[in-house]
């Protein structure tokens, strides 16, 4: 089979296209043929070495998959050859990458492989930080900043079918429109000068009740001055660069919460509430009231130019590796 391999994280050159063994299960995993492979930009991050956990050599990137059942280990049950699940790997760039039973789960009928590739960290990122992190309210105003990323996209929709009014930031006409499209009410520029104004006015004259950010970046520090009294503003990632830091005395001044959202972190501590969640996130997809959409796929030889595209900001949801089903 085919696979990407790194043996040096410093650029781009220490990846190959390698022929390897086609892996066998061991007791309690799967073997998938993959079909897809989600790409983010922390996913890019790690690869390139620039991630504050560096995975050991040689590495495959790629963590999240949909894929098709080709073999199982002993002591499976529940799963059969054939099945189409997503699933988290070690390693998804790759023709067939193994999973761990408890790792999979089956697909709606109506979902493809393409959705379902970047849709478990993403979705549940958002749902999450949303509904148990920030209490969002029906009828409350959410602002996603990054709002055409893969977490953003996913918080534009979760938004919508909690019941918030939706508010989606994003640096380009295009990106603007694909948000517009998945579900916004109102779409911002990213542009620095006025942009409380422009945010206000699309507020009535007050402010957003709930912030998700994937970004904190420069809007970082005038978006949580903008809360409505009682806001809460989620730090979900650092996609803007640098970390940035809020003066301590904003929260007490705006009655409000800065409060962080670990999906890895739920999951490990809470992982029955986690499973539950996935749930209704994919009865959602079975009963059409979420349609993720399929960002850019690259073929797996495509590979270096699929890491670079996901770390250049460019995308709109989820890039993909690998050839769809």
């Amino acid at each position: 089979m085919k696979k990407v391999v790194g043996e040096s994280l410093d650029t781009l050159d220490g990846y190959s296209l390698a022929e390897a063994p086609v892996p066998e299960p061991r007791p309690g995993q799967v073997r998938l043929r993959v079909t897809d492979c989600g790409l983010g930009y922390v996913d890019a991050l790690v690869a390139l070495g620039r991630y504050q956990v560096k995975p050991p050599l040689p590495h495959t990137p790629g963590q999240e998959v949909a894929g098709i059942v080709d073999a199982l280990g002993d002591g499976v049950e529940g799963l059969a050859p054939g099945d189409r699940v997503m699933a988290t790997v070690a390693g998804g760039f790759a023709e067939y990458a193994l999973a761990a039973t408890g790792a999979c789960t089956l697909l709606p009928a109506n979902m493809t492989s393409g959705q379902a590739a970047g849709f478990r960290i993403n979705h549940l990122t958002a749902l999450h930080g949303l509904e148990h992190r920030a209490a969002l309210r029906r009828g409350e105003t959410l602002l996603v900043l990054g709002a055409a990323g893969g977490v953003g996209t996913a918080a534009v929709q979760v938004g919508k079918i909690l019941g918030a009014r939706v508010l989606a930031c994003a640096s380009t006409p295009e990106k603007r429109d694909f948000a517009r499209a998945r579900g916004a009410d109102e779409v911002l520029d990213t542009g620095a000068e006025g942009w409380r104004d422009r945010l206000k006015a699309l507020c009535g004259g007050r402010g957003p009740d709930v912030i998700f950010d994937p970004v904190c970046g420069p809007l970082f520090e005038p978006a949580f001055r903008s809360l409505a009294w009682g806001g809460r503003h989620l730090v979900v990632g650092f996609a803007g660069g640098p970390i940035p830091a809020l003066p301590a005395n904003l929260p007490l001044m705006k009655g409000a919460a800065l409060t962080g959202v670990d999906v890895r972190q739920f999951l490990l501590f809470e992982a029955p509430r986690a499973a539950e969640t996935l749930s209704r996130l994919l009865a959602w997809v079975e009963d059409g009231r979420l349609s993720p959409p399929e960002g850019r796929r690259f073929p797996l030889a495509a590979y270096g130019e699929a890491l670079e595209f996901a770390l250049s900001g460019q995308g709109m949801g989820k890039t993909l590796v690998g050839a769809g089903a």
